[in-house]
């Protein structure tokens, strides 16, 4: 027997709303301030791997320690903004894909629980279709297509919610 109900929690109107309208305020932020890369420019710029990022925090840690050793042709302002900037987007970034795993996570069971009763409901169907009950038959043999024939008999087998 499927577990029934796995995503018995669910969110409130008030709650989808203040949802939307964070997110409303994260895309107007950042898109006042970020570059709208085409294909070719975001290969060409991420080009900096992770061995060049190391690099990057190495040379930002000459800055910070000894900057007397530093180059006079580098605008270290910008290079410190730079630097923080990209402190606080990796780290937001590590945010939001917790976020989408916990939205992905919220979807799956509750993806589950409509295919279970979606199966349930197939199976009172062709019960009912089988004693000529008036709809049944026509739903029964639209549903039909979802469900592959299995097995020597024939027999429709609904597909589990992993196959």
């Amino acid at each position: 027997m499927p577990i029934q109900n796995l995503g018995f929690k669910h969110l409130t109107a008030v709650q989808k709303t203040a949802i939307d309208n964070a997110l409303n305020t994260i895309e107007t932020t950042i898109l006042a301030v970020t570059e709208n890369l085409s294909d070719p420019e975001r290969k060409l710029f991420g080009s900096v791997n992770e061995q060049n990022k190391l690099l990057v925090n190495k040379g930002n840690d000459y800055h910070v320690n000894q900057p007397s050793l530093q180059s006079p042709d580098v605008d270290w302002t910008e290079f410190d903004a730079d630097f923080a900037d990209r402190q606080f987007a990796d780290t937001r970034l590590n945010r939001i894909e917790s976020i989408t795993k916990l939205f992905s996570d919220f979807k799956i069971v509750h993806d589950y629980d409509n295919y279970q009763d979606v199966l349930t409901d197939y199976k009172y169907s062709q019960y009912k279709a089988e004693s000529n009950t008036p709809g049944f038959v026509t739903k029964v043999a639209d549903l039909k297509q979802f469900f592959p024939r299995s097995g020597t008999g024939g027999s429709d087998t609904p597909n589990t919610p992993n196959g």
